[in-house]
Protein backbone atom coordinates (compact mmCIF):
# COMPACT_ATOMS: atom_id res chain seq x y z
CA UNK A 1 0.00 0.00 0.00
CA UNK A 2 1.27 3.46 -0.93
CA UNK A 3 0.09 6.69 0.69
CA UNK A 4 -0.36 8.44 -2.64
CA UNK A 5 0.08 7.76 -6.37
CA UNK A 6 -0.35 9.65 -9.64
CA UNK A 7 -1.24 6.37 -11.39
CA UNK A 8 -4.31 5.44 -9.37
CA UNK A 9 -6.70 7.08 -6.89
CA UNK A 10 -6.72 6.18 -3.21
CA UNK A 11 -4.13 4.11 -1.40
CA UNK A 12 -4.92 0.66 -2.78
CA UNK A 13 -3.08 -0.37 -5.95
CA UNK A 14 -5.42 -1.76 -8.62
CA UNK A 15 -5.15 -5.33 -9.82
CA UNK A 16 -2.98 -5.37 -12.92
CA UNK A 17 -2.78 -7.78 -15.80
CA UNK A 18 0.66 -8.06 -17.39
CA UNK A 19 0.76 -7.36 -21.11
CA UNK A 20 2.07 -10.53 -22.81
CA UNK A 21 5.61 -10.25 -24.17
CA UNK A 22 4.40 -11.18 -27.66
CA UNK A 23 1.93 -8.31 -27.53
CA UNK A 24 4.58 -5.88 -26.28
CA UNK A 25 6.77 -6.91 -29.21
CA UNK A 26 3.99 -6.74 -31.80
CA UNK A 27 2.88 -3.30 -30.61
CA UNK A 28 6.49 -1.99 -30.58
CA UNK A 29 6.46 -1.07 -26.87
CA UNK A 30 10.25 -1.15 -26.60
CA UNK A 31 10.54 1.05 -29.68
CA UNK A 32 8.31 3.71 -28.12
CA UNK A 33 10.22 3.56 -24.83
CA UNK A 34 13.47 4.14 -26.73
CA UNK A 35 11.94 7.19 -28.40
CA UNK A 36 10.94 8.65 -25.04
CA UNK A 37 14.24 8.26 -23.18
CA UNK A 38 17.84 7.40 -23.91
CA UNK A 39 18.44 6.13 -20.36
CA UNK A 40 17.80 2.45 -19.76
CA UNK A 41 16.49 2.87 -16.16
CA UNK A 42 13.94 5.41 -17.38
CA UNK A 43 12.91 3.19 -20.29
CA UNK A 44 12.30 0.38 -17.82
CA UNK A 45 10.06 2.65 -15.74
CA UNK A 46 8.00 3.65 -18.78
CA UNK A 47 7.77 0.08 -20.00
CA UNK A 48 6.65 -1.15 -16.60
CA UNK A 49 3.76 1.32 -16.49
CA UNK A 50 2.72 0.53 -20.06
CA UNK A 51 2.77 -3.23 -19.59
CA UNK A 52 0.80 -3.25 -16.32
CA UNK A 53 -2.74 -3.17 -17.70
CA UNK A 54 -5.79 -2.15 -15.70
CA UNK A 55 -9.31 -2.15 -17.07
CA UNK A 56 -10.70 -0.09 -14.18
CA UNK A 57 -12.47 2.93 -15.75
CA UNK A 58 -11.88 5.10 -12.67
CA UNK A 59 -8.14 4.43 -12.69
CA UNK A 60 -7.92 5.17 -16.42
CA UNK A 61 -9.91 8.41 -16.05
CA UNK A 62 -7.64 9.41 -13.17
CA UNK A 63 -4.56 8.89 -15.38
CA UNK A 64 -6.08 10.71 -18.35
CA UNK A 65 -6.77 13.77 -16.21
CA UNK A 66 -3.29 13.78 -14.65
CA UNK A 67 -1.70 13.52 -18.09
CA UNK A 68 -3.84 16.37 -19.39
CA UNK A 69 -2.58 18.64 -16.58
CA UNK A 70 1.01 17.61 -17.33
CA UNK A 71 0.50 18.30 -21.03
CA UNK A 72 -1.21 21.67 -20.48
CA UNK A 73 1.42 23.08 -18.11
CA UNK A 74 5.03 22.53 -19.26
CA UNK A 75 6.30 24.71 -16.39
CA UNK A 76 4.51 22.47 -13.88
CA UNK A 77 6.19 19.31 -15.09
CA UNK A 78 9.64 20.93 -15.08
CA UNK A 79 9.27 22.35 -11.57
CA UNK A 80 7.78 19.13 -10.22
CA UNK A 81 10.54 17.05 -11.74
CA UNK A 82 13.28 19.17 -10.15
CA UNK A 83 11.60 19.14 -6.73
CA UNK A 84 10.94 15.41 -6.78
CA UNK A 85 14.53 14.82 -7.89
CA UNK A 86 15.68 16.64 -4.74
CA UNK A 87 13.35 14.62 -2.50
CA UNK A 88 14.48 11.38 -4.12
CA UNK A 89 18.12 12.36 -3.60
CA UNK A 90 17.45 13.03 0.09
CA UNK A 91 15.68 9.69 0.44
CA UNK A 92 18.41 7.75 -1.36
CA UNK A 93 21.54 9.45 -0.06
CA UNK A 94 20.35 11.26 3.05
CA UNK A 95 20.14 9.99 6.61
CA UNK A 96 16.33 9.93 6.93
CA UNK A 97 15.20 6.65 8.37
CA UNK A 98 18.78 5.36 8.62
CA UNK A 99 20.14 4.38 11.98
CA UNK A 100 23.53 5.83 12.83
CA UNK A 101 25.77 5.79 15.88
CA UNK A 102 27.06 9.23 15.04
CA UNK A 103 25.69 11.81 17.45
CA UNK A 104 28.12 14.72 17.38
CA UNK A 105 27.26 18.29 16.64
CA UNK A 106 28.34 17.85 13.02
CA UNK A 107 25.85 14.99 12.60
CA UNK A 108 23.17 17.11 14.23
CA UNK A 109 23.72 20.04 11.87
CA UNK A 110 23.94 17.74 8.83
CA UNK A 111 20.61 16.14 9.64
CA UNK A 112 18.95 19.47 10.19
CA UNK A 113 20.29 20.72 6.86
CA UNK A 114 18.64 17.72 5.23
CA UNK A 115 15.44 18.46 7.10
CA UNK A 116 15.52 22.05 5.94
CA UNK A 117 16.03 20.92 2.34
CA UNK A 118 13.09 18.55 2.60
CA UNK A 119 10.84 21.26 4.07
CA UNK A 120 11.75 23.54 1.15
CA UNK A 121 10.86 20.76 -1.30
CA UNK A 122 7.45 20.26 0.31
CA UNK A 123 6.84 24.00 0.18
CA UNK A 124 7.98 24.09 -3.44
CA UNK A 125 5.64 21.29 -4.52
CA UNK A 126 2.68 23.04 -2.94
CA UNK A 127 3.67 26.38 -4.50
CA UNK A 128 4.07 25.08 -8.05
CA UNK A 129 0.73 23.25 -7.81
CA UNK A 130 -0.88 26.50 -6.66
CA UNK A 131 0.52 28.59 -9.51
CA UNK A 132 -1.45 26.81 -12.26
CA UNK A 133 -5.11 25.87 -12.60
CA UNK A 134 -4.76 22.14 -12.13
CA UNK A 135 -7.97 20.16 -12.57
CA UNK A 136 -7.03 16.50 -12.18
CA UNK A 137 -8.02 14.58 -9.10
CA UNK A 138 -4.45 13.34 -8.84
CA UNK A 139 -2.71 16.72 -8.65
CA UNK A 140 -5.43 18.27 -6.50
CA UNK A 141 -5.02 15.39 -4.05
CA UNK A 142 -1.24 15.83 -4.13
CA UNK A 143 -1.62 19.54 -3.41
CA UNK A 144 -3.82 18.77 -0.40
CA UNK A 145 -1.45 16.01 0.73
CA UNK A 146 1.61 18.27 0.86
CA UNK A 147 -0.43 21.04 2.52
CA UNK A 148 -1.49 18.70 5.32
CA UNK A 149 1.99 17.24 5.50
CA UNK A 150 3.48 20.67 6.04
CA UNK A 151 0.88 21.79 8.58
CA UNK A 152 0.45 18.54 10.51
CA UNK A 153 4.17 17.98 10.88
CA UNK A 154 4.66 21.44 12.36
CA UNK A 155 7.16 22.21 9.61
CA UNK A 156 6.74 25.96 9.92
CA UNK A 157 7.82 25.92 13.59
CA UNK A 158 10.53 23.38 12.98
CA UNK A 159 11.88 25.47 10.11
CA UNK A 160 12.19 28.47 12.46
CA UNK A 161 14.14 26.32 14.90
CA UNK A 162 16.41 25.06 12.13
CA UNK A 163 17.03 28.57 10.83
CA UNK A 164 17.85 29.78 14.35
CA UNK A 165 20.08 26.81 14.98
CA UNK A 166 22.06 27.40 11.80
CA UNK A 167 22.68 30.99 12.88
CA UNK A 168 23.72 29.99 16.41
CA UNK A 169 25.94 27.07 15.44
CA UNK A 170 27.86 29.29 13.08
CA UNK A 171 29.00 31.22 16.16
CA UNK A 172 30.49 28.21 17.93
CA UNK A 173 34.29 28.57 17.72
CA UNK A 174 35.60 26.66 20.74
CA UNK A 175 34.64 24.38 23.61
CA UNK A 176 35.94 24.56 27.19
CA UNK A 177 36.32 21.21 28.93
CA UNK A 178 36.50 20.46 32.61
CA UNK A 179 38.75 17.53 33.57
CA UNK A 180 38.67 15.65 36.90
CA UNK A 181 41.99 14.18 38.02
CA UNK A 182 42.67 11.16 40.15
CA UNK A 183 45.33 10.89 42.84
CA UNK A 184 48.02 10.34 40.21
CA UNK A 185 46.95 13.48 38.31
CA UNK A 186 45.53 11.36 35.51
CA UNK A 187 42.31 12.49 33.82
CA UNK A 188 39.45 10.39 35.10
CA UNK A 189 36.41 12.33 33.84
CA UNK A 190 35.81 15.11 31.40
CA UNK A 191 32.77 17.36 30.85
CA UNK A 192 31.67 20.43 28.93
CA UNK A 193 32.31 23.67 30.81
CA UNK A 194 31.25 26.15 28.14
CA UNK A 195 30.73 26.59 24.43
CA UNK A 196 32.34 29.79 23.22
CA UNK A 197 31.97 32.20 20.32
CA UNK A 198 35.74 32.90 20.16
CA UNK A 199 38.69 30.66 19.45
CA UNK A 200 41.52 30.22 21.97
CA UNK A 201 44.61 32.12 20.85
CA UNK A 202 47.13 30.15 22.86
CA UNK A 203 47.78 26.57 21.91
CA UNK A 204 49.62 23.76 23.60
CA UNK A 205 48.13 21.83 26.46
CA UNK A 206 51.35 21.49 28.38
CA UNK A 207 52.29 25.17 28.19
CA UNK A 208 48.82 26.26 29.26
CA UNK A 209 48.87 23.82 32.13
CA UNK A 210 52.29 25.07 33.23
CA UNK A 211 51.07 28.66 33.07
CA UNK A 212 48.35 27.80 35.52
CA UNK A 213 50.78 25.97 37.83
CA UNK A 214 53.20 28.89 37.82
CA UNK A 215 50.48 31.34 38.77
CA UNK A 216 49.24 30.20 42.15
CA UNK A 217 46.40 32.66 42.12
CA UNK A 218 44.97 30.83 39.11
CA UNK A 219 44.75 27.51 40.92
CA UNK A 220 41.35 27.59 42.53
CA UNK A 221 40.38 25.94 45.79
CA UNK A 222 37.61 23.42 45.47
CA UNK A 223 35.64 23.18 42.26
CA UNK A 224 33.78 26.47 42.30
CA UNK A 225 33.93 28.18 38.90
CA UNK A 226 33.74 31.75 37.78
CA UNK A 227 30.25 32.99 37.09
CA UNK A 228 30.51 32.59 33.32
CA UNK A 229 31.31 28.89 33.67
CA UNK A 230 29.24 25.92 34.75
CA UNK A 231 30.72 22.53 35.53
CA UNK A 232 28.23 19.75 34.86
CA UNK A 233 28.34 16.53 36.84
CA UNK A 234 26.32 13.33 36.31
CA UNK A 235 22.71 13.59 37.36
CA UNK A 236 22.50 17.39 37.12
CA UNK A 237 20.03 17.84 34.28
CA UNK A 238 19.01 21.36 35.16
CA UNK A 239 20.76 24.27 33.49
CA UNK A 240 22.70 25.87 36.35
CA UNK A 241 23.69 29.28 35.04
CA UNK A 242 22.94 31.70 32.28
CA UNK A 243 26.24 30.75 30.66
CA UNK A 244 25.24 27.11 30.24
CA UNK A 245 21.78 28.16 29.15
CA UNK A 246 23.33 30.13 26.31
CA UNK A 247 25.41 27.10 25.41
CA UNK A 248 22.30 24.94 25.19
CA UNK A 249 20.50 27.52 23.06
CA UNK A 250 23.43 27.55 20.70
CA UNK A 251 22.85 23.87 20.08
CA UNK A 252 19.11 23.44 19.87
CA UNK A 253 16.71 26.40 20.08
CA UNK A 254 13.62 25.65 22.09
CA UNK A 255 15.13 22.53 23.70
CA UNK A 256 16.66 24.11 26.86
CA UNK A 257 14.69 21.75 29.07
CA UNK A 258 16.15 18.68 27.34
CA UNK A 259 18.53 16.87 29.68
CA UNK A 260 22.11 16.63 28.50
CA UNK A 261 24.48 13.76 29.22
CA UNK A 262 26.92 14.32 32.08
CA UNK A 263 30.58 13.50 32.46
CA UNK A 264 32.39 11.23 30.04
CA UNK A 265 34.54 8.65 31.81
CA UNK A 266 38.18 8.33 30.71
CA UNK A 267 40.04 5.02 30.80
CA UNK A 268 43.72 4.76 31.69
CA UNK A 269 44.89 3.52 28.29
CA UNK A 270 47.05 5.94 26.33
CA UNK A 271 44.71 6.48 23.32
CA UNK A 272 41.89 7.52 25.63
CA UNK A 273 44.04 10.27 27.10
CA UNK A 274 44.48 11.90 23.71
CA UNK A 275 42.82 15.31 24.04
CA UNK A 276 41.16 15.21 20.63
CA UNK A 277 39.66 11.85 21.46
CA UNK A 278 38.52 13.12 24.85
CA UNK A 279 36.86 16.12 23.23
CA UNK A 280 35.07 13.92 20.74
CA UNK A 281 33.82 11.61 23.47
CA UNK A 282 32.71 14.50 25.63
CA UNK A 283 30.81 16.18 22.80
CA UNK A 284 29.27 12.87 21.83
CA UNK A 285 28.22 12.14 25.38
CA UNK A 286 26.66 15.56 25.79
CA UNK A 287 24.76 15.48 22.51
CA UNK A 288 23.64 11.86 22.42
CA UNK A 289 20.17 12.45 23.80
CA UNK A 290 19.67 15.60 21.71
CA UNK A 291 20.43 13.76 18.49
CA UNK A 292 18.33 10.77 19.52
CA UNK A 293 15.41 13.09 20.10
CA UNK A 294 16.06 14.73 16.74
CA UNK A 295 16.20 11.35 15.01
CA UNK A 296 12.80 10.56 16.48
CA UNK A 297 11.38 13.83 15.14
CA UNK A 298 12.89 13.26 11.70
CA UNK A 299 11.71 9.69 11.58
CA UNK A 300 8.17 10.60 12.58
CA UNK A 301 7.75 13.49 10.17
CA UNK A 302 10.01 12.62 7.29
CA UNK A 303 10.77 8.97 6.64
CA UNK A 304 7.28 7.97 5.49
CA UNK A 305 6.54 11.16 3.60
CA UNK A 306 9.88 11.17 1.75
CA UNK A 307 9.21 7.62 0.60
CA UNK A 308 5.71 8.57 -0.53
CA UNK A 309 6.72 11.74 -2.36
CA UNK A 310 9.87 10.34 -3.96
CA UNK A 311 7.81 7.39 -5.24
CA UNK A 312 6.01 9.92 -7.45
CA UNK A 313 9.19 10.58 -9.44
CA UNK A 314 9.05 7.48 -11.70
CA UNK A 315 5.32 8.03 -12.19
CA UNK A 316 5.91 11.65 -13.12
CA UNK A 317 8.71 10.67 -15.53
CA UNK A 318 6.25 8.41 -17.35
CA UNK A 319 3.81 11.29 -17.84
CA UNK A 320 6.51 13.87 -18.64
CA UNK A 321 8.20 11.87 -21.40
CA UNK A 322 4.91 11.02 -23.05
CA UNK A 323 3.80 14.67 -22.79
CA UNK A 324 7.00 15.83 -24.48
CA UNK A 325 6.50 13.29 -27.26
CA UNK A 326 2.83 14.19 -27.75
CA UNK A 327 3.81 17.87 -27.93
CA UNK A 328 6.35 17.01 -30.61
CA UNK A 329 3.74 15.13 -32.64
CA UNK A 330 1.21 17.94 -32.32
CA UNK A 331 3.79 20.51 -33.38
CA UNK A 332 4.28 18.48 -36.58
CA UNK A 333 0.55 18.50 -37.33
CA UNK A 334 -0.36 15.03 -36.05
CA UNK A 335 -3.70 14.91 -34.25
CA UNK A 336 -3.77 13.53 -30.71
CA UNK A 337 -6.80 13.48 -28.43
CA UNK A 338 -7.81 12.69 -24.88
CA UNK A 339 -9.66 9.35 -24.71
CA UNK A 340 -13.20 9.20 -23.42
CA UNK A 341 -14.11 6.20 -21.29
CA UNK A 342 -17.23 4.06 -21.75
CA UNK A 343 -18.70 1.35 -19.56
CA UNK A 344 -16.49 -1.76 -19.67
CA UNK A 345 -19.50 -4.03 -20.13
CA UNK A 346 -20.36 -2.36 -23.44
CA UNK A 347 -17.14 -3.63 -25.06
CA UNK A 348 -17.24 -0.75 -27.52
CA UNK A 349 -14.78 1.57 -29.27
CA UNK A 350 -15.44 4.55 -31.49
CA UNK A 351 -12.41 6.02 -33.24
CA UNK A 352 -12.32 8.87 -35.75
CA UNK A 353 -9.20 9.58 -37.78
CA UNK A 354 -7.24 6.69 -36.24
CA UNK A 355 -3.67 6.24 -37.48
CA UNK A 356 -0.62 4.23 -36.47
CA UNK A 357 1.74 6.10 -34.13
CA UNK A 358 4.68 4.07 -35.41
CA UNK A 359 3.91 5.28 -38.93
CA UNK A 360 3.76 8.88 -37.70
CA UNK A 361 7.23 8.49 -36.17
CA UNK A 362 8.49 7.23 -39.53
CA UNK A 363 7.04 10.32 -41.22
CA UNK A 364 8.78 12.61 -38.72
CA UNK A 365 12.12 10.86 -39.21
CA UNK A 366 11.82 11.25 -42.97
CA UNK A 367 10.65 14.87 -42.51
CA UNK A 368 7.46 14.07 -44.42
CA UNK A 369 4.27 16.07 -43.92
CA UNK A 370 1.61 14.77 -41.56
CA UNK A 371 -0.90 15.31 -44.38
CA UNK A 372 0.38 12.07 -45.89
CA UNK A 373 -1.09 10.08 -42.98
CA UNK A 374 -4.44 8.46 -43.75
CA UNK A 375 -6.75 8.40 -40.73
CA UNK A 376 -9.60 5.93 -40.49
CA UNK A 377 -12.88 5.65 -38.63
CA UNK A 378 -13.53 2.38 -36.85
CA UNK A 379 -16.13 1.15 -34.37
CA UNK A 380 -16.51 -1.84 -32.09
CA UNK A 381 -20.08 -2.55 -31.00
CA UNK A 382 -22.47 -5.50 -30.88
CA UNK A 383 -22.83 -5.53 -34.68
CA UNK A 384 -19.10 -5.12 -35.25
CA UNK A 385 -17.50 -7.22 -32.52
CA UNK A 386 -15.23 -9.27 -34.79
CA UNK A 387 -13.75 -7.74 -37.93
CA UNK A 388 -12.44 -9.95 -40.70
CA UNK A 389 -10.02 -7.60 -42.41
CA UNK A 390 -9.01 -8.27 -46.02
CA UNK A 391 -7.43 -6.29 -48.81
CA UNK A 392 -4.52 -6.06 -51.17
CA UNK A 393 -1.07 -6.88 -49.91
CA UNK A 394 0.77 -3.84 -48.53
CA UNK A 395 -2.59 -2.08 -48.36
CA UNK A 396 -2.28 -1.20 -44.67
CA UNK A 397 -3.94 -4.19 -42.98
CA UNK A 398 -1.15 -4.85 -40.50
CA UNK A 399 -0.64 -1.13 -39.94
CA UNK A 400 -4.24 -0.50 -38.92
CA UNK A 401 -4.36 -3.69 -36.84
CA UNK A 402 -1.34 -2.50 -34.89
CA UNK A 403 -2.81 1.02 -34.66
CA UNK A 404 -5.86 -0.27 -32.77
CA UNK A 405 -3.67 -2.08 -30.25
CA UNK A 406 -1.44 0.95 -29.71
CA UNK A 407 -4.51 3.19 -29.25
CA UNK A 408 -5.88 0.93 -26.50
CA UNK A 409 -2.47 0.69 -24.85
CA UNK A 410 -2.00 4.46 -24.74
CA UNK A 411 -5.56 5.21 -23.68
CA UNK A 412 -5.42 2.76 -20.79
CA UNK A 413 -2.18 4.35 -19.67
CA UNK A 414 -3.89 7.76 -19.66
CA UNK A 415 -1.97 9.06 -22.70
CA UNK A 416 -3.45 10.95 -25.62
CA UNK A 417 -4.41 8.73 -28.56
CA UNK A 418 -3.42 9.18 -32.25
CA UNK A 419 -6.96 9.99 -33.42
CA UNK A 420 -9.29 12.94 -33.88
CA UNK A 421 -11.63 11.43 -31.28
CA UNK A 422 -11.57 8.20 -29.30
CA UNK A 423 -14.06 6.66 -26.88
CA UNK A 424 -13.72 3.10 -25.66
CA UNK A 425 -14.61 0.48 -23.11
CA UNK A 426 -11.32 -0.43 -21.42
CA UNK A 427 -9.86 -3.85 -22.10
CA UNK A 428 -8.65 -6.04 -19.26
CA UNK A 429 -5.73 -7.08 -21.47
CA UNK A 430 -4.51 -6.99 -25.07
CA UNK A 431 -3.50 -10.12 -26.96
CA UNK A 432 -1.84 -10.43 -30.35
CA UNK A 433 -1.39 -13.48 -32.57
CA UNK A 434 1.20 -12.75 -35.23
CA UNK A 435 3.13 -15.29 -37.31
CA UNK A 436 6.02 -16.75 -35.33
CA UNK A 437 9.64 -16.81 -36.36
CA UNK A 438 10.69 -20.08 -37.94
CA UNK A 439 13.22 -20.64 -35.11
CA UNK A 440 10.31 -20.89 -32.68
CA UNK A 441 8.46 -23.54 -34.66
CA UNK A 442 11.00 -26.33 -34.99
CA UNK A 443 9.16 -28.75 -32.68
CA UNK A 444 5.52 -28.24 -33.67
CA UNK A 445 5.83 -26.77 -37.16
CA UNK A 446 4.43 -23.34 -37.96
CA UNK A 447 0.78 -24.35 -38.06
CA UNK A 448 1.12 -26.41 -34.89
CA UNK A 449 2.85 -23.54 -33.10
CA UNK A 450 0.20 -21.04 -34.21
CA UNK A 451 -2.61 -23.33 -33.11
CA UNK A 452 -1.03 -24.03 -29.74
CA UNK A 453 -0.34 -20.37 -29.10
CA UNK A 454 -3.88 -19.36 -30.05
CA UNK A 455 -5.30 -21.88 -27.59
CA UNK A 456 -3.20 -20.37 -24.77
CA UNK A 457 -4.37 -16.86 -25.68
CA UNK A 458 -8.00 -17.93 -25.90
CA UNK A 459 -7.95 -19.53 -22.46
CA UNK A 460 -6.47 -16.36 -20.91
CA UNK A 461 -8.74 -13.88 -22.70
CA UNK A 462 -12.15 -12.66 -21.47
CA UNK A 463 -15.03 -10.90 -23.24
CA UNK A 464 -13.47 -7.58 -22.05
CA UNK A 465 -10.14 -8.28 -23.76
CA UNK A 466 -8.86 -7.08 -27.14
CA UNK A 467 -7.54 -9.62 -29.65
CA UNK A 468 -5.53 -8.82 -32.77
CA UNK A 469 -4.88 -11.64 -35.26
CA UNK A 470 -2.43 -10.93 -38.07
CA UNK A 471 -2.41 -13.45 -40.94
CA UNK A 472 -3.04 -16.27 -38.50
CA UNK A 473 -3.23 -19.84 -39.83
CA UNK A 474 -1.98 -18.82 -43.27
CA UNK A 475 1.18 -20.91 -43.15
CA UNK A 476 -0.54 -24.07 -44.41
CA UNK A 477 -2.76 -24.98 -47.34
CA UNK A 478 -5.77 -22.76 -47.92
CA UNK A 479 -8.22 -25.54 -47.05
CA UNK A 480 -6.54 -26.37 -43.74
CA UNK A 481 -6.07 -22.72 -42.79
CA UNK A 482 -9.64 -21.84 -43.67
CA UNK A 483 -11.06 -24.73 -41.63
CA UNK A 484 -9.15 -23.61 -38.50
CA UNK A 485 -9.84 -19.90 -39.03
CA UNK A 486 -13.58 -20.43 -39.41
CA UNK A 487 -13.80 -22.34 -36.12
CA UNK A 488 -11.72 -19.65 -34.44
CA UNK A 489 -14.12 -16.91 -35.57
CA UNK A 490 -17.10 -18.95 -34.38
CA UNK A 491 -15.71 -19.31 -30.86
CA UNK A 492 -14.64 -15.66 -30.73
CA UNK A 493 -18.21 -14.61 -31.58
CA UNK A 494 -19.50 -16.85 -28.83
CA UNK A 495 -17.13 -15.20 -26.37
CA UNK A 496 -17.93 -11.69 -27.63
CA UNK A 497 -14.33 -10.47 -27.54
CA UNK A 498 -13.37 -7.45 -29.66
CA UNK A 499 -11.24 -8.81 -32.47
CA UNK A 500 -9.55 -7.79 -35.68
CA UNK A 501 -8.67 -10.81 -37.81
CA UNK A 502 -6.34 -9.58 -40.55
CA UNK A 503 -6.24 -12.28 -43.23
CA UNK A 504 -5.80 -13.08 -46.91
CA UNK A 505 -8.66 -15.56 -46.72
CA UNK A 506 -11.34 -13.62 -48.57
CA UNK A 507 -13.56 -16.69 -48.41
CA UNK A 508 -13.63 -16.34 -44.63
CA UNK A 509 -14.88 -12.75 -44.97
CA UNK A 510 -17.60 -13.94 -47.34
CA UNK A 511 -18.78 -16.33 -44.61
CA UNK A 512 -19.80 -13.43 -42.36
CA UNK A 513 -23.57 -13.83 -42.86
CA UNK A 514 -23.37 -17.55 -42.22
CA UNK A 515 -21.27 -17.05 -39.12
CA UNK A 516 -23.65 -14.39 -37.77
CA UNK A 517 -26.68 -16.65 -38.17
CA UNK A 518 -25.28 -19.08 -35.67
CA UNK A 519 -23.78 -16.47 -33.30
CA UNK A 520 -25.49 -14.82 -30.36
CA UNK A 521 -25.42 -11.11 -29.46
CA UNK A 522 -22.02 -10.40 -31.02
CA UNK A 523 -21.71 -10.16 -34.78
CA UNK A 524 -18.85 -10.30 -37.27
CA UNK A 525 -18.29 -7.82 -40.10
CA UNK A 526 -16.17 -7.80 -43.23
CA UNK A 527 -13.69 -4.91 -43.25
CA UNK A 528 -11.60 -4.05 -46.29
CA UNK A 529 -8.71 -1.78 -47.17
CA UNK A 530 -9.92 -0.05 -50.29
CA UNK A 531 -8.20 0.30 -53.63
CA UNK A 532 -8.93 3.18 -56.01
CA UNK A 533 -8.16 2.57 -59.66
CA UNK A 534 -5.95 -0.32 -58.69
CA UNK A 535 -4.02 1.83 -56.21
CA UNK A 536 -3.99 1.35 -52.45
CA UNK A 537 -5.84 4.11 -50.61
CA UNK A 538 -5.13 2.82 -47.10
CA UNK A 539 -8.74 3.59 -46.21
CA UNK A 540 -11.00 1.20 -44.35
CA UNK A 541 -14.59 0.40 -45.19
CA UNK A 542 -17.10 -2.11 -43.88
CA UNK A 543 -17.87 -4.04 -47.07
CA UNK A 544 -17.57 -7.48 -48.65
CA UNK A 545 -14.13 -8.46 -49.95
CA UNK A 546 -13.16 -6.74 -53.19
CA UNK A 547 -12.71 -10.07 -54.98
CA UNK A 548 -8.96 -10.53 -55.15
CA UNK A 549 -8.20 -14.18 -54.69
CA UNK A 550 -6.27 -15.52 -51.75
CA UNK A 551 -3.77 -17.14 -54.09
CA UNK A 552 -3.09 -13.88 -55.94
CA UNK A 553 -2.47 -12.02 -52.68
CA UNK A 554 -0.08 -14.69 -51.47
CA UNK A 555 1.71 -14.72 -54.82
CA UNK A 556 2.03 -10.94 -54.71
CA UNK A 557 3.22 -10.99 -51.11
CA UNK A 558 6.08 -13.35 -51.91
CA UNK A 559 6.83 -11.82 -55.32
CA UNK A 560 5.82 -14.76 -57.52
CA UNK A 561 3.33 -13.15 -59.90
CA UNK A 562 4.41 -13.02 -63.53
CA UNK A 563 4.92 -9.25 -63.37
CA UNK A 564 6.98 -9.30 -60.18
CA UNK A 565 9.11 -12.20 -61.33
CA UNK A 566 9.71 -10.51 -64.67
CA UNK A 567 10.72 -7.27 -62.98
CA UNK A 568 13.01 -9.05 -60.53
CA UNK A 569 14.73 -11.01 -63.29
CA UNK A 570 14.86 -8.60 -66.23
CA UNK A 571 14.18 -5.16 -64.75
CA UNK A 572 11.31 -2.71 -65.11
CA UNK A 573 11.85 -1.83 -68.76
CA UNK A 574 11.61 -5.37 -70.11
Amino acid sequence: MQEFSLLYPGKVMPEYQILPEDTAHDLAVDGFCSLLSEMEPERKIIRSVMTHITGDPRVIQYRCDVFEDILRFPQLREQMRKLLDRVDFLKTYGSFGKESDASGVWDLVHRLDEMNEYIQCVQGIHTCLSEVEIQSEGFLALKEYVRKLYEDAGFSELKKDIDALKVETSKVKSVTLGVNLNDRYEPSEVGIVSINDKTFTKSGIVSNFCDFLNRRDEIQKGNEWKNQYTFRTPGHDALETAGMERAAIALVPGMQAMALAGMAGVSNDAPSRDVTHILDRAMTSMLTRIVKKLKHILSRHVSVSTTTISALLPELLYYIYWAEYVEKLQSQGFHMCKPQILDSEKREMHASGLYNLKLAQSFMEKKESSSGIVGNDLDFDADHRVYILTGANRGGKTTITQAVGVAFLLAQGGIYVPTDSFSFSPADNIFTHYPADENQTMDLGRLGEESSRFREIFLQATPQSLLLLNESFSTTSFEEGFFIARDVVRILLKMGIRTIFNTHMHKLAREVDSLNRESGESKAASLITETEGGKRSYRLRVAPPEGLSYAHDIAEKYGVTYELLEEAKYGKNQ
